[in-house]
């Protein structure tokens, strides 16, 4: 295959773009995960994770997986077999966790909501509410669903349970909303967090994360469901000490040590800012286009990831394909249900303007390869009068600790 010039457009949802420092940082000669040093690296990560969870109090675990490995961490350490479990189903990942935890064994209360919308809290609390011998021992959402460009509000959440006064834990896939979206783990009352290195924290994939609270701590010695990879104990009985219990990904820990500097240099807050002004812009080229984002009301977009509908009679899949073939731009694809109906543009991790106005651009002329009616320009003007308007402007970070 002949040589393409410049670099691929990677604009799916994750894996995002890895900063330079942070891939320069993972060039790291193999050592010693047991050497008397090793601890230098890894016990600052935990601390600097808890902050971007955002919690004081809950305890943070690192595992060589990827998110899902985390979901099953969460199940495994808390629940038994046959324990009543919450969600509600509305997008490709909330069905495979749901998956997940009915292959484990527990029993899953499913709310089935239309693919476009997310949780609906007023259905939680309903449910809750009607459970009066509280049976129901968790309730699971996912923060931030890719697969439609589905926000759920995890703070509305949780206070729908404590509106109806119930003991459930609250679990939250964020693999794709951690370090993006505003994610608030002491303060929304959340039991078991789950992320992955891919998203967000702008790393490859290869990490599972999971910030656990204390009360989901305490359930893990009654906790019937078979684990051993994924088993709590084994971490809390090494790593305070800067250890594994099994051999870890050592160059990722050193990029997730360049990255977490990365998200402390330039503050979550302006992070969070950032991503709302690229997906406002974003969402911006998609009405000047004459489309419309799968996420059905404003209440849902997600500012991490937007899912466009394709119009009647084009296939998606070929306006990817072609973004691919054509102008090395890689766009998400249509999941399960919206295979097909929508492309996706991952506007998440370490992005600026200027690269997203690539993607657009490229996204618009792959639409118009493609018979779709729409002027060329118009989306990316759309985009630029927005981002002129809203300029990224980072206020200064918080000065380190001396």
């Amino acid at each position: 295959m002949a040589r393409r010039p410049g670099k691929n457009f990677l604009f799916v949802p994750g894996p995002t773009n890895v900063p330079e420092r942070v891939l320069r940082a993972m060039v790291v000669s193999q050592e010693d995960h047991r050497s008397p040093i090793f601890p230098e690296l890894t016990k600052p990560l935990y601390e600097g994770l808890k902050k971007v969870f955002k919690t004081t109090e809950g305890q943070v675990f690192i595992f060589p997986s990827s998110g899902t490995g985390g979901w099953e961490a969460a199940l495994t350490n808390t629940l038994a077999p046959g324990d009543k479990v919450l969600t509600a189903r509305f997008g490709q990942f909330s069905h495979l966790w749901t998956d997940m935890a009915q292959r484990l064994g527990l029993d899953v209360q499913i709310q089935e909501e239309e693919w476009g919308t997310g949780a609906h809290e007023e259905k939680i609390e309903e449910a809750l509410v009607a459970d009066k011998n509280h049976e129901i021992k968790a309730v699971m959402v996912v923060h931030n669903e890719t697969a439609t460009g589905v926000t759920s509000n995890i703070g509305a959440i949780r206070k729908a349970i404590d509106a109806a006064k119930h003991p459930a834990l609250l679990f939250v896939d964020s693999v794709s909303g951690l370090g993006s979206i505003d994610f608030r783990f002491d303060e929304w009352k959340v039991d078991c967090a789950v992320s992955g290195s891919q998203k967000g924290l702008m790393l490859p994939a290869g990490l599972g994360f999971v910030c656990v609270s204390q009360r989901a701590l305490g359930l893990r010695k009654n906790a019937g469901l078979n684990k051993v990879y994924f088993d709590f104990q084994d971490h809390i009985n090494t790593n305070p000490s800067g250890y594994f219990p099994y051999t870890p990904a050592t160059p990722l820990l050193h990029g997730l040590k360049e990255a977490l500097a990365c998200i402390e240099d330039e503050g979550l807050e302006n992070i969070f800012r950032r991503h709302h002004i690229l997906a406002e812009a974003t969402r911006k080229a998609v009405a000047a286009w004459g489309l419309k984002v799968c996420a059905k009301e404003p209440r849902w977009h997600s500012d991490t990831v937007s899912a466009i509908l394709a119009p009647e009679g084009i296939d998606a899949a070929k306006i990817i394909r072609h973004a691919y073939d054509r102008y090395n731009l890689a766009l998400g694809a249509g999941l399960s249900k919206v295979a097909g109906r929508v492309f996706r543009i991952g506007h998440i991790g370490d992005l600026n303007e200027l690269m997203l106005l690539g993607a657009i651009a490229g996204a618009e002329m792959s639409m118009l390869d493609n018979g779709v009616k729409i002027k060329a320009g118009s989306g990316v003007g759309a985009a630029q009068d927005y981002l002129r308007d809203n300029p990224i402007e980072p206020q200064a970070a918080a000065p380190k600790a001396a």
